[in-house]
């Protein structure tokens, strides 16, 4: 049973969280670049694997994931747990309120 996202990260902690763990594979902005991980805007609310011009793995294009709050409280934890086979080589973030925050942060920049 995924477990659930509540309400109210912090944003600001959110953005320093993206920053150092996040930014050195992903940009936030629309029209950003690919980079070792996909452009993240208007992610929220897509089907996992489906931005343009990325190479993403079959395992994560067959997920099935639509990217919303609860989901990506669940994927944050352990990315290579929750979808087998990904490529994102990242061993995820225990901590709920650090997932929280960045969930706060992610949904006001990537947003469309």
């Amino acid at each position: 049973m995924a477990k659930k996202a509540k309400k109210g990260g912090n944003e600001k902690k959110g953005a320093k969280t993206f920053k150092v763990k996040c930014s050195q594979c992903h940009t936030v902005e629309e029209g950003g670049a690919h980079k070792q991980g996909p452009n993240l805007y208007g992610f929220f609310g897509r089907v996992s694997g489906k931005a343009d011009g990325y190479s993403y793995s079959s395992a994560n294009k067959k997920s099935g994931v639509t990217w919303g709050e609860d989901t990506l409280f669940a994927y944050l934890e352990n990315p290579k747990k929750y979808i087998k086979g990904t490529k994102m080589v990242f061993a995820g973030i225990k901590k709920p309120a650090e997932r929280k925050d960045l969930i706060a942060y992610l949904k006001k920049s990537c947003t469309v």
